[in-house]
């Protein structure tokens, strides 16, 4: 099992991997927010994982950006890899 300290908490993983999904689908934050019904503020803390969001806007912001919900809890240094 590896050290809990080296790995990454898991708001900063989902807001890597929300920041890199985002890109790679050229679209803005508002763009997003709109998508997800949320708003612009709430996707921009997210996206600083600032925020520990519900499985409810998990969703949303899976099918937002056009992704399973397993794909932005991932481990995003292992993406590409």
């Amino acid at each position: 099992m590896s050290n809990p300290t080296q790995r990454l908490d898991v708001q900063v993983r989902f807001a890597m991997n929300m920041r890199r999904i985002r890109k790679l689908n050229a679209l803005t934050q508002e763009q997003v927010a709109e998508r997800a019904e949320l708003h612009p503020n709430y996707i921009s803390s997210v996206e600083r994982g600032e925020r520990n969001i519900s499985l409810r806007n998990i969703e949303k912001i899976a099918i937002a950006l056009g992704v399973d919900m397993p794909e932005l809890l991932g481990d995003p240094t292992s993406i590409g890899g």
